[in-house]
């Protein structure tokens, strides 16, 4: 559900953005696009979004904005 660990080390290289400063409406947008990148799964859409949410809220993840690309990647935290 989170990037993989080659995608952590890139991300560590963007700017982290603290998930709380986000307005909700950002941050649901956010981990909407991060949920659905790979496109459709059977996995109900709505349920990972609220893992990955409590992934965030437990600081086991983390957003981080890449400017070369211009998006935000969600990883796990080491």
């Amino acid at each position: 559900m989170t990037e993989s660990s080659g995608s952590q080390r890139a991300a560590r290289d963007g700017v982290p953005i603290p998930f709380d400063e986000l307005s909700e409406e950002a941050l649901r947008a956010v981990v909407a696009e991060f949920v659905t990148r790979d496109g459709t799964e059977l996995t109900d859409e709505a349920k990972k979004a609220d893992q990955v949410m409590a992934l965030l809220s437990t600081g086991r993840a983390e957003v981080w904005f890449d400017p070369a690309s211009r998006t935000c990647n969600i990883i796990t935290t080491p």
